[in-house]
């Protein structure tokens, strides 16, 4: 089963049915709540998109959200070695993206999924949009 890091937007594009976008993310967790892919997540980014839900629904539903998310994904953990990598690094410009970068890459995950494509121009894993990804295995 292909390992799938999922990026921040995608998840937010989900879970806060974000128009154009959510169509296209709501078909890549349903590959992974299939069995299909497994998709994972940096812990950073359930900390990202509870902060934006927050802003739109009350904690208990915010909390119901993620509790159901947990199911159909991996969360991965960012430690101190990661933080370490990241901070060395000069490939990316923004320092979020470089963590979810080398989450990927020390969870040893096959592909990106984001929408910032250009802000992962210097990844040596394969990167591509939701569309592009599910494009690929129609």
């Amino acid at each position: 089963m292909k390992k799938i890091f999922v990026d921040t937007n995608i998840v937010i594009d989900l879970l806060s049915r974000r128009e154009p976008f959510f169509e296209e993310a709501a078909i890549l967790f349903s590959l992974a709540d299939k069995n299909e892919v497994e998709l994972s997540v940096s812990s950073l980014t359930i900390a990202n998109a509870s902060y934006v839900l927050f802003r739109q629904i009350d904690s208990k539903r915010v909390k119901t959200v993620i509790s159901k998310l947990r199911l159909i994904i991996k969360i991965l953990p960012l430690d101190d070695k990661i933080i370490g990598i990241a901070l060395n690094d000069d490939a990316f410009l923004n320092f979020e993206d470089s963590l979810q970068y080398f989450t990927a890459i020390e969870h040893r995950q096959e592909l990106i999924i984001t929408r910032n494509l250009k802000d992962f121009k210097k990844s040596k894993l394969p990167t591509m949009t939701a569309r592009q990804f599910i494009e690929t295995i129609k």
